[in-house]
């Protein structure tokens, strides 16, 4: 089976589905592959700062996405010796330091209303195996498997929003520089105990951050950085002394603690690097969010800069503009951006033991 559209947008992630949903707001004719049987399953980042906030409120679409459920966080607490000793709260015109928004409420916000539009079709369980280039040697569409079946898409511009590890990008063979930071993370998901405030908390755990981070519906998100690529040989040691420190850390989560993380199979492992292209598209392919620069979780920029991505990439696209686009316009507008967040996530990782130094006795 074969489809025509003007654009294909590989990745049905918040950048892909929000550059899907701008796009055909201007008429254009976009179809959205997403390789899973449905949205929101793979893990992603799912913080907004100001940044990200302010892209949805120019679309009008931050309401939408509060109506299905996100939470402010009130304060940020630095830990030590099982208490806080230092406390920032957010500034009155801003309101919060940061703001949960579950992934699948963000990309079912953007996608009600995208599908109100007769030129948005997005395409479930379609896992991209190819990409098609004209005689000239610009790209002209993609082949893929949907539910065992082999199909076409031709369109004018295909669009890689297919996370860090992209197959459009691959295809296309782009290089992205890859950098290892030095660490890993070990992430887990608990029940937060009553009366918890929306929050993030951190405390220093042999040199190393562990965070956590208040989650709608009542959970705590735990971030812990490890020593990069020490993961094998950790969970081969004892459990108990590991996660003990957690609970030393936060004495108020001890019994949740013991209850419900009581192996090492109750972590998710994330390996942690940062990423930049070059070049960010090439003749009928443009690259944006992870797919082109992937970073790291500190400071939750990812999510956010992914948005601005969608925002920027959209202003340059419409009917008229989409036969001669120059992906350099894309990559000039928000290169600078990018390198200014992926220095700042580098000294915030560099820095976060600073924050302990003077820390009250």
């Amino acid at each position: 089976m074969n489809y025509h559209a003007d654009v294909c947008i590989v990745g049905a992630g918040p950048a892909g589905t929000l550059l899907a949903y701008l796009l055909a707001q201007k008429g254009l004719s976009v179809i959205l592959l997403e390789q899973n049987a449905a949205l929101g399953q793979a893990f992603r980042g799912e913080h907004l700062n100001e940044e990200g906030e302010a892209v949805l409120k120019n679309h009008h679409l931050f309401e939408a996405v509060e109506s299905l459920g996100v939470l402010r966080m009130e304060k940020l607490e630095y830990y030590a010796d099982g208490r806080p000793f230092k406390t920032i709260y957010p500034d009155e015109a801003v309101g919060h330091l940061g703001i949960h928004v579950p992934q699948k409420h963000l990309l079912k916000a953007i996608i009600q209303k995208a599908q109100l539009l007769p030129n948005f079709t997005c395409l479930l369980h379609t896992k991209v195996i190819k990409l098609v280039m004209d005689a000239s040697g610009y790209y002209k569409g993609v082949t893929a498997i949907k539910g065992g079946d082999t199909i076409k898409i031709n369109s004018q511009l295909i669009i890689g929003a297919d996370g860090r590890y992209s197959t459009i990008r691959k295809q296309a063979h782009i290089d992205a520089q890859k950098h290892k930071h030095g660490f890993d993370l070990l992430w887990a998901k608990i029940p937060a105990p009553p009366g918890w405030e929306p929050s993030i908390k951190m405390a220093l755990i042999e040199d190393k951050q562990l965070s956590l981070f208040t989650q709608v519906g009542g959970f705590i998100q735990i971030g812990w950085n490890i020593e990069q690529g020490s993961f094998p040989q950790l969970r081969k040691q004892v459990f108990t002394p590991f996660i003990q420190q957690l609970s030393d850390a936060f004495p108020e989560l001890a019994k949740t603690v013991t209850e419900r993380i009581t192996s090492w199979r109750d972590f998710v492992l994330l390996d942690v690097f940062s990423s930049h292209c070059h070049s960010w598209g090439i003749k009928g392919l443009v690259l944006l969010g992870d797919a082109v620069h992937t970073m790291t979780p500190t400071g939750a920029f990812g999510l956010n800069s992914a948005l601005k991505d969608a925002e920027c990439l959209a202003s340059l696209l419409n009917k008229d503009t989409l036969a001669h686009f120059n992906v350099q316009d894309f990559q000039q507008m928000r290169k600078q951006a990018i390198e200014e967040v992926l220095a700042k996530q580098i000294e915030k990782e560099q820095t976060f033991a600073d924050n302990f130094i003077n820390k009250a006795s």
